[in-house]
């Protein structure tokens, strides 16, 4: 392995003051798999104190469990002592962290075998849980008895899954038995940690691993709406799977972007609540896409996701289904509805929609959708006016033409932007002046 310049000066220091330090955890795993690390997280035999004497400049990340921060040049590293956590009551904190001299007692204390690996370039790499045979074989699995894992943090179960989706990865039977088996405790963890590994798997390789959530009883209490997902039929022409399913091909079918993602995953949640079956056996969702958006809504605050990640998301899934006209003024209004930002991320939501659904009619939809890019194109290369930003007159120009401030301004700008819609060739100020003239008159 080739560690890079900062780290082996850290190792090299701490080793030279006489102590124990290993590059250790995610950096070694990925850095086996040939994949650049996100950060070096460094285990070390020297308490907090004694290493941060030997470098200039530290943060005390989090010192009353053994971690300070090391800065070099514009980078940081993560310097932890070597630990172990005392009895854990709520499966989420120890009640306490008693520091050790062992590299293998530390490294016993770690979730999985893939993650427990330590490495520097005296001692290459210390595997004394079979992380490499795991990595091979690509499988997830416990370091000791899961079940103490798990016991000790149930987040581990969603971690569990979020490795498995971005790795590729399966979940060793055990592992995955004791899942099954503690999955409730997950209620006693924070929703801004599940929503975290969440966010995570969408971003995975796999974001359709949620599967494995859902079959391991993980879902049912952080998103019990999927669970009613899962369970939901689809007998309809359109659909060739259940409604779970259906969502989790979609998934696969957009690009590793958050609000496409989390809008792919809940797009079709409100069809559970809406089904309903005609006299011909045929199943109908009258009313989902707002009750979606509802539910959309309603986890995403549940999980404390960010108000503008929300905001993007749930407008998506209320417009998924959007019918606009083949013509450049209904793309235009569609823009307008959706947003300049939101509205290249539709056109992807509408053909994942599609692409998880049966071949039914999919010629026709795939040219709709063709066209309506075609518009939009020609929107963007024409300059069409799609927003108030880009209308010709603002409320300043309305006020220095004699305008009273007030409610009226933005209702008067409004007014001219339907116009510019249908006509695009009236934005112009002169043109939009003269409109608004008449509009106050009136």
């Amino acid at each position: 392995m080739n560690l890079p310049v900062n780290v082996k000066e850290i190792i090299t220091t701490l080793e030279n003051a006489g102590y124990e330090a290993y590059a250790v955890g995610g950096c070694v795993r990925d850095t086996l798999l040939n994949k650049e690390p996100d950060d070096w997280d460094i285990t070390t035999s020297a308490t907090p104190e004694e290493a941060k004497a030997l470098f200039p400049r530290t943060i005390d990340t989090g010192i009353q469990h053994g971690t300070i921060t090391v800065l070099m040049g514009k980078e940081t590293y993560e310097v932890t002592t070597y630990r172990i956590d005392g009895e854990y009551e709520d499966s989420r904190h120890p009640k306490e962290v008693i520091f050790t001299s062992n590299l293998l007692e530390d490294l016993k204390r770690r979730d999985f075998t893939i993650n427990a690996m330590a490495y520097n370039d005296r001692s290459g790499i210390v595997d004394a849980f079979d992380g490499m045979k795991d990595l091979e074989n690509k499988v997830i699995r416990c370091v000791g008895n899961p079940r103490e894992r798990f016991t000790e943090d149930a987040l581990r179960m969603m971690r569990a899954v979020r490795f498995s989706g971005q790795l590729g990865y399966e979940i060793e039977p055990a592992t995955a038995e004791a899942v099954k088996e503690l999955a409730p405790t997950l209620s006693r963890i924070s929703a801004e940690r599940i929503c975290t590994e969440l966010v995570k798997l969408m971003m995975s390789d796999h974001p359709d691993y949620l599967k494995k959530a859902y079959e391991l009883g993980m879902t049912k209490v952080f998103m019990p709406e999927f669970d009613d997902a899962m369970e939901t039929i689809q007998n309809n022409p359109h659909h060739c799977y259940n409604v779970g399913e259906h969502i989790l091909h979609s998934l696969t079918n957009v690009r590793k972007d958050k609000v496409l993602r989390l809008a792919m995953l809940f797009h079709d949640l409100g069809k559970a609540r809406t089904r309903t079956t005609d006299e011909k056996g045929i199943d109908h969702f009258y009313g989902h896409v707002e009750e979606s958006a509802k539910i959309a809504d309603d986890i995403m605050k549940r999980l404390r996701f960010d108000n503008d990640t929300r905001h993007k998301v749930v407008k998506l899934v209320k417009y998924h289904d959007l019918d606009m006209a083949l013509t450049p003024k209904g793309v235009r209004k569609a823009i307008v509805k959706l947003s300049e930002e939101l509205f290249p991320l539709l056109l992807q939501v509408q053909r994942a929609d599609f692409m998880a659904q049966s071949m039914y009619k999919r010629d026709e939809k795939e040219a709709e959708l063709a066209e309506i890019e075609r518009l939009y194109t020609r929107i963007l290369e024409e300059q069409n006016c799609v927003s108030l930003k880009t209308l010709a007159i603002t409320g300043s120009d309305l006020i220095a033409a004699g305008m009273k401030p007030g409610k009226e301004i933005g209702e008067v700008l409004q007014k001219l932007l339907e116009e510019v819609l249908e006509e695009p060739a009236l934005n112009t100020k002169e043109v939009l002046l003269e409109k608004a003239k008449s509009l106050i008159k009136k």
